[in-house]
């Protein structure tokens, strides 16, 4: 099981270099892409204008390892898709394009990158006092998600933390109260899953909700109210209700509590690396990792 981002940098490097494409490269790009050749985690697949390109890439230590330049004359956000989708790379990063206009191609029902009905982002964090990482989802993607949708995230999050190594996940569905109100939806929904994980729908996973943030963190504190949970304390996902609540949530982990966060995009045919401004840069190589292992 990874327990650090060195071990999940460590893990990828042992699948070999995969092809990624990284549509409108700039010179932060370059420098990231150049630290992830250096690990032996990927070759990259330059797109955009060719000439522009190759004088960047000169300028940069990427000169040095393997790398493609595709010229392309739409920008390089559609051709590296579809270099992506036809198989000819392997996943896609977000390079300097522009996030709605990204995603928008990245969800496209037709030309697009979406494997089933939704795709979710999945906030990866280093524990390092516990000795473990954690994860929570969906902090980026979707807004209001039903019970249906909320479904299909923890089951995407739940693939990760295979993929990461977590055998028996324990998993938190937050509300805003532990207590089950018919006036919060979010404490309904949680209830739900809880009593699908009880009858054993998530395979190993045990999932309790609702849970507030201090019962999820402290088992005493649960026990002070009454909860007897075999999850509380020692959560590997965290489920939140809505994005409000998970993209603060993440930022605030990463600049009140000054953790480490890696994040990867999933529910998508291949993966795809977003460029959020709360991963720090040397956290985009852990990211990378996380996409080899996918």
């Amino acid at each position: 099981m990874a327990a650090t981002f060195a071990e999940i940098v460590e893990a990828a490097r042992n699948k070999g270099k995969k092809r990624l494409a990284v549509p409108a490269a700039k010179k932060a790009d370059l420098g990231i892409l150049s630290r992830a050749a250096e690990e032996g985690l990927v070759v990259p697949v330059l797109v955009g204008n060719g000439n522009d390109t190759e004088t960047l890439v000169k300028k940069s230590a990427l000169k040095a390892f393997e790398y493609e330049i595709v010229d392309a004359k739409d920008g390089g956000l559609q051709t590296a898709v579809r270099l992506v989708r036809e198989g000819r790379a392997a996943m896609l990063m977000q390079g300097a394009c522009d996030t709605k206009a990204f995603m928008n191609a990245i969800l496209d029902g037709k030309s697009g990158l979406l494997a089933g009905k939704l795709a979710s982002y999945v906030s990866v964090f280093e524990m390092r006092k516990a000795g473990k990482l954690i994860l929570v989802t969906d902090t980026f993607v979707n807004n209001f998600p039903t019970i249906a949708e909320k479904l299909l995230i923890l089951e995407q999050s739940l693939k990760l933390a295979g993929i990461l190594g977590i055998a028996e996940p324990k998993v938190a569905a937050l509300a805003a109260i532990e207590q089950v109100n018919p006036s919060i939806p979010s404490t309904l929904d949680a209830a739900i899953i809880a009593k699908m994980s009880e009858r054993k729908q998530f395979g190993s996973a045990v999932v309790d909700g609702p849970l507030d943030i201090d019962c999820a963190l402290s088992h005493a504190a649960a026990e002070r109210k009454g909860l007897k949970s075999a999850v509380t304390g020692n959560i590997d996902i965290y489920l939140v209700p809505e994005i409000e609540s998970g993209y603060l949530l993440a930022q605030s982990l990463v600049f009140f509590g000054k953790m480490e966060m890696a994040g990867v995009l999933m529910g998508t045919a291949k993966p795809v690396i977003l460029s959020l401004p709360f991963v720090s840069w040397e956290n985009r190589l852990v990211e990378i990792a996380v996409a080899c292992m996918l």
